[in-house]
């Protein structure tokens, strides 16, 4: 009898250090989110308060929503640079057809093809012209924000009305902040396409080996634009969901946002490299950057400080990205 409990005992440690050892990284994010949490709610009285918490989820809903698509496009070991660009420009678009008289659905749909539209081009250019993501989405990065200048002349465009359109970003659904519940609602549709689907693990499969993903008979350059597609349409509904919010849109909306994105994916323990996705990690990463913005403001930190922590939790998530994951990869080469 003891001898079968301490079987069962040891089989339980096994299973539990397999566990840990396979999700180190979204473990050790969410030992630095509950930190996170600890610390502002000792130092903040106001952190734990249910508006504040109820703010801390609107404010990151369109962090989340692009995060969740990145994190396909960084595991088939691409990168998507221009989302900052494109939530301003589909932003400002979807401002200036509001005032022009355009229904509030049209401007949605419009919103999202355009979106998509954008990571199209990125995506052609990826999978079929074969030049690097880094370089593609830079110079889509500059185009975009170009145009978004030019349509608004450096103006905001302010939108007006209780709409759909304006729904999107104020609204509220059983007393929860709608664009928290469109968040969750592309998260868990993420998550089940990433782990449950077939194109889940083509994505997989392009980051971990595309040529022998390719010689299986997988359309690489197809599922690799979709992957693009997909990030754009994201970045078209968080523009959207941002106008709608701050009732305005604007050039200047996304700026350094794609810097926020990629942190968030990779502090989630999504290998930079390619071949690792994983959805509950983005969420922990963007909650994570989310609750050190909203804490650090409640503590009377200066918000300069912000991007500054911002970026140094950016290069300490990579380094700890190449020094596990990396490693890993190459022993199982």
């Amino acid at each position: 009898m003891d001898i079968a409990m301490e079987k069962k005992t040891t089989t339980r440690r096994h299973d539990l250090s397999h566990f840990l050892s396979r999700n180190a990284g979204v473990a050790s994010i969410a030992g630095f989110f509950l930190c996170c949490v600890v610390v502002f709610s000792l130092a903040a009285g106001t952190f734990l308060t249910s508006g504040n918490l109820i703010n801390i989820l609107r404010q990151s809903a369109p962090l989340l929503i692009v995060a969740a698509a990145m994190t396909f496009v960084i595991t088939t070991s691409g990168i998507d640079l221009s989302v900052g660009s494109v939530v301003a420009l589909v932003g400002a678009i979807a401002a200036i057809a509001l005032r022009a008289g355009v229904p509030d659905l049209v401007v949605i749909i419009g919103g999202l093809v355009l979106g998509a539209s954008i990571g199209a081009v990125n995506g052609y250019f990826v999978a079929f012209a074969g030049m690097p993501a880094f370089i593609v989405t830079l110079g889509t990065l500059s185009v975009v924000r170009g145009i978004a200048l030019l349509l608004t002349q450096g103006y905001s465009i302010p939108v007006s009305g209780t709409g759909i359109f304006t729904q999107l970003g104020r609204g509220r659904i059983l007393g929860l902040p709608a664009p928290a519940l469109i968040a969750i609602a592309v998260l868990l549709v993420a998550w089940l396409t990433l782990r449950h689907t077939r194109f889940g693990r083509y994505v997989v499969g392009i980051g971990t080996n595309a040529e022998g993903t390719r010689r299986s008979g997988i359309n690489v350059r197809r599922v690799t634009m979709q992957v693009y597609m997909l990030s754009g349409a994201a970045a078209g509904l968080a523009g959207m969901i941002e106008t709608a919010r701050l009732g305005s849109g604007s050039s200047n909306q996304g700026g350094g946002f794609e810097l926020a994105v990629i942190t968030a994916v990779v502090l989630g323990s999504t290998n930079l490299f390619g071949g690792r996705g994983t959805i509950l990690g983005t969420l922990l990463g963007t909650l994570t950057i989310a609750v050190l913005g909203n804490g650090l403001i409640l503590v009377n930190v200066s918000p300069f400080y912000t991007q500054i922590i911002q970026g140094a939790i950016m290069i300490l998530a990579i380094w700890l990205n190449t020094r596990i994951f990396t490693p890993q990869r190459r022993k199982k080469a």
